[in-house]
This record gives structure tokens, sequence and C-alpha cells, in this order.
């Protein structure tokens, strides 16, 4: 059935609020067998019954989000039912809903709050256990010509929980037993994009009826894959036997965690010691649930003083080497395992810049140590000449998939 989601909300387009909205719908439709053939954001106004007037013709299943509240510029409920020639009709159940909430909260009703409880003729409501407006589907009418619409509202702190209890059983309701079509993804760490194509592509292109997509971020790759049971099973086999080692995930995980729940599963702890990742590497680690079982301890030793301080390293070394080199780095990491009592330690030393570089250690130099109880410590030297944010994630992405490999 031809999916179409249009987004409502002059923030959007502003870049106030980043629109989060397909990729959630596109997650939670894709196992009905249902995919979006077209997406449109449109400012408040006018251009959203443009947007609804042009996809009446083109979709089976309209989904819009944003316009049901309370203020002036809330007028996808009154647009909706105008075009589709209905009346509005006030619902009292809503408003008491409505007053109840406002009540249990302390606010104050304004005039306008009553537009809310407006309900077009024949529509199902949507409850909203999150907010004040709910939302509205008005069934496909094959006389008067309109698909199944939606109208959902705009904070996904509203949104999500109405779409999982309210929209996804109406949409198993109308859309066709599902196609047998599935959907993997393979989360793969430490290699780009051409070399994972160079490993796979070619094979992979010769299934019929595969669809094969790829995603890079900073030091990983999305490999996607949608298909028949029988295919995504061939090109699974394909895909672990070339590059296998290399994939962290296939449920969507973080690659932080899949280390986490590594040293969980092999009952191993943690400690760290950062320079200029600046916390980011403790920070990724301790997103995950769980993390207080595995990690130990964390430092950021910004300065020379706090390397020596805080993880004893001997001043020598970083006269002799500089702060930003492999001995350093090794240092860093062996202090931190001593003083943590732990069974790994992961550390970072680099130069993140703009400024600060030398032809001898360029901005994007970093040095990442791994040491290990009973074992020689390891320290990669890489080069990441990116701006500060980008080369602090590919800094701790490199750190973290050597913790990941070492406990493999």
């Amino acid at each position: 059935m031809r999916t179409i989601v249009i987004n409502t909300g002059t923030e959007l387009l502003l870049g106030d609020v980043l629109n989060s909205h397909l990729a959630f719908i596109a997650r939670e439709i894709f196992p009905l067998g249902l995919r979006i053939e077209r997406q449109v954001t449109v400012p408040d106004g006018s251009a959203i019954r443009d947007a609804i007037a042009e996809s009446l013709d083109r979709a089976d299943i309209i989904l819009i989000t944003g316009g049901l509240g309370p203020t002036t510029d809330d007028i996808t409920r009154e647009i909706t039912a105008d075009l589709l020639g209905l009346k509005l009709q006030h619902d009292p159940a809503i408003m008491k809903s409505i007053e109840t909430r406002a009540a249990r909260r302390g606010f104050r009703l304004t005039d306008r709050v009553a537009r809310q409880a407006d309900v077009p003729e024949g529509a199902t409501v949507l409850p909203n256990e999150h907010g004040s407006a709910p939302g509205l589907y008005l069934a496909a009418n094959q006389t008067k010509k309109w698909p199944h619409l939606f109208l959902l509202p705009g904070p996904p702190r509203e949104l999500h929980p109405m779409f999982q209890t309210s929209v996804l059983p109406i949409l198993r309701a109308i859309v066709p037993p599902e196609s047998g079509i599935g959907r993997r993804t393979f989360r793969i760490a430490g290699l780009g994009e051409s070399l994972v194509e160079e490993a796979i592509g070619a094979q992979l292109l010769e299934i019929p009826g595969l669809e094969l997509g790829y995603c890079a971020r900073p030091g990983e790759i999305d490999l996607r894959l949608i298909g028949e049971a029988s295919i995504l099973d061939q090109a699974e086999r394909i895909i672990r036997e070339k590059l296998g080692p290399a994939i962290f995930s296939t449920d969507g995980g973080d690659l932080e965690d899949a280390v986490v729940k590594l040293l969980t599963e092999r009952r191993k702890t943690l400690a760290i010691a950062e320079s200029c990742t600046g916390g980011y590497l403790a920070h990724r680690i301790t997103n995950v649930p769980g993390a207080s079982a595995v990690l130990l301890a964390g430092h950021v030793t910004y300065s020379n003083q706090a390397k020596r301080t805080m993880l004893g390293i001997d001043p020598r070394l970083i006269v002799e080497h500089g702060a930003v080199s492999e001995k350093v780095a090794q240092a860093m990491a062996e202090g931190a395992l001593v003083g943590a009592n732990a069974d790994f330690a992961l550390a970072t030393t680099g130069i993140a810049g703009p400024g600060g570089g030398t032809e001898e250690k360029p901005v994007g130099t970093v040095f990442i140590a791994l040491a290990a109880r009973g074992r020689a410590t390891k320290v990669e030297k890489r080069f990441f000449p990116d701006d500060r944010p980008t080369f602090k994630v590919l800094t701790t992405q490199t750190a973290l998939e050597m913790l990941r490999r070492e406990l493999m």
C-alpha cells in the first residue's frame, strides 16, 4: 500500500527541531510490509492544505504529524476536515479528559484549548496519554475518494506511544498479509564503505531479489539487506564469511553496547584514561545500562600535570617523547590499569586541533593504547584530520573496536 508521511511545523524547516518522525515511522511500519513512498515537510499554515490535497490520490495511507494543539498555527484538524467536506463535532469526553489533565498538572485552560476536542464526523479518536490533543483516524472512503488518514501529534513523546498503541493495530487490520519480505542490518566497525563493498558487493549483487544498501558513519558502516528469508540467509552467509570479525551488531546496537556486553559475559573490568577525547570514551560506555558492573574508573588527564599525578606517569617520558606519543599513551593505559586494578584499560592522547599541530605530529594525530592484565600493551597511531567532534568520535570508535577485538 502506498504510504506518504506529511510532517508539519515551521520549526522543522527552520532547523530548530530535528525531524525524527520519518525514521521512527519507517521502522515501525516495515514489519507490516509497508515502506514510505514519499515524505513531505511543510510549514504551519496553508502549505498543509496543499500537501494533503496533493497526496490524496497518490496514497493508500497518509500519516500526518503536528498541528493538533491549541494555538493559532495548529490547523491540521480543520484543514483536513474542510478538504474532505466533513463537519467538526465537539467531543465532550475529550474535553473532560483535557480538563482533568490540566487540573492534575495545575495548568490554566485558555479559550482555544477547546479546539482540541473537535473531531471530524466519522473519525476514530486515538487517545493521547502523554498530551492534551488526541490523534484522529479517518478510514478510507472509496466513494469520496480519500485514503486512510492518520492525524497525529508532533512531539515525539506523544507520537511514539500513540503510534505503537493505537496506530499499529489499525494498520495491521487494513494492510494485506505480510509479503514475507524481511530486513537485516549488519553494523561493521573499522572498515570504510568502499572496502566493505569490495569484499562482498559483487557477490551480493548476483543474488536475485536482494536489495542492498550502505549507510556510512564515522568509524562504522551499516550494511542493509531487504528480501525474502531464503535470499537473506544466502546473503548473510557471504557477509559473515567475508566480514565476520568486523561485525559488531545485527540488532541495531552501538559499538559500546557490544563492548559492555562482552565485558559482562567474560566478567572483566575496564579502566579509562583520556586526554584528547575529554571523557567522551567514558561517556559512551556509561550510556549503556549495566556499565557500572564493568567500568571501574575513568580519568580525564587533559594536562601534563594530571597525567603525572593521577596516572603516575614519569615526567621524563613527557619531556622526551611529548604528551602525544606512543610511550605516553602506553603509560596512561598502564597507569589506569594498575590504579583501578582492572582487567583492561584504554587510553587516548592526541591533537584534536585546529591548533597545536607540528610537522612531525600534525593536527589529527592520536595514539590509542590498550593495556591488559598479563599481556603486552598495544598502541595504535592514527590520523583523523577532522573537526573536533568527529575526531573524538573516530578516536573512541577505534579504542572501543580495539577492546572488542581483544575480548573476542
